[in-house]
């Protein structure tokens, strides 16, 4: 008799029907009467659990970033549900919000934008740790030093000011910053997409020896699927502020199900310049979030040779067409 398979982990993160809209203003400088809205998140659900990374991926303007900084309410959801741990951050005061911003931050995409030009290093990593009461004097300057030394950092950085700093440098502070408060779960938008390549390694290895050391749970958002690949267990695609898949990573990279995640695949560069293989080029632009077309957000630039009128009317189910895998497509099940 075999024994019964082990219950899954509870999700650490949990969205649920996810929506932000922006208002479109008309008029010079965003003066004038709101028209409309700009869907920039348009029900977007998923979970994570604990000590995993979900890669959040997809073009500029999808919506990935608002995706990230909505969940820690650093931008006002319209809609949907977001519960950290069991407990509601939406419905949280500013007291209790307050309290648990110590167990979920975020790391930027701009090492140098993220950090106070007129604050050394020292005091951007005293900051966190004052605000939330954690050390102070002699034991917050101990705090600092294990920080620096944890992100590959000599602790002598500690006076440095940003502008005497590299950009992996600065990024390595920027982690530091969000490791000061102790928290278990990060969002991680786009953090290394303005690094050297060579710098990228660095950091996204620094990531992966944190997360297992810490038992971090990571949203990785990046544009980047190759970057993605060697960091996420799971990957889910956006497009017009939807997801339109969602899957563990070697199944998506493997067999992906929806056409724009095979496009993005066949964009990745491989090592072997001679590889052969099928580049898939999108006609036309990505519509307007303001004004998406209907039925399937990306029928009007999908290669799929089955697609019809169904796709111009109907608009797809995020459904299950693999074990474990999700896409939004009336033709999931069918190859490109």
């Amino acid at each position: 008799m075999t024994a019964p398979a082990p219950a899954p982990a509870p999700a650490l993160v949990d969205v649920a029907e996810l929506v932000k809209h922006f208002p479109a203003e008309r008029g010079f400088f965003g003066l004038g009467r709101a028209r409309g809205a700009v869907r920039a998140v348009d029900g977007v659900s998923f979970a994570i659990q604990a000590g995993r990374t979900l890669g959040l991926v997809g073009e500029s303007g999808c919506g990935k970033s608002t995706v990230g900084r909505t969940i820690l309410r650093l931008i006002e959801p319209d809609a949907g549900r977001v519960t950290i741990d069991g407990r509601d951050v939406l419905a949280l005061g500013t007291r209790e919000l307050r309290a648990l911003r110590r167990r979920m931050q975020i790391v930027f995409q701009d090492p140098y934008g993220s950090l106070n030009p007129r604050m050394t290093v020292r005091q951007t990593l005293a900051e966190p740790l004052a605000i939330h009461r954690l050390a102070s004097g002699a034991d917050a300057e101990r705090r600092i030093a294990a920080l620096l030394e944890e992100v590959g950092l000599d602790p002598t950085f500690a006076r440095s000011y940003p502008h005497e700093l590299s950009g992996g440098q600065r990024q390595r502070v920027g982690i530091a910053r969000a490791l000061s408060v102790e928290p278990q779960f990060l969002v991680l938008d786009e953090p290394v997409s303005a690094l050297d390549v060579s710098v990228q390694a660095q950091v996204l290895n620094l990531l992966a020896d944190l997360q297992q050391r810490r038992r971090l749970t990571f949203l990785f958002i990046a544009h980047d699927l190759a970057v993605v690949k060697h960091v996420a267990d799971d990957v889910a695609v956006m497009y017009l502020g939807k997801l339109v898949e969602r899957a563990p990573g070697a199944a998506l990279y493997a067999a992906p199900r929806h056409p724009y995640t095979t496009a993005l695949l066949s964009a990745v560069p491989v090592p072997d310049p001679k590889a052969q293989r099928d580049r898939i080029v999108l006609a036309g632009e990505v519509p307007s979030p303001a004004a998406p077309p209907p039925g399937c957000p990306f029928h009007p630039r999908c290669p799929h040779p089955k697609k019809n009128e169904r796709c111009r009317t109907e608009p797809p189910a995020l459904r299950e067409v693999a074990p474990g895998q999700l896409a939004a497509c009336h033709f999931a099940e069918e190859p490109l």
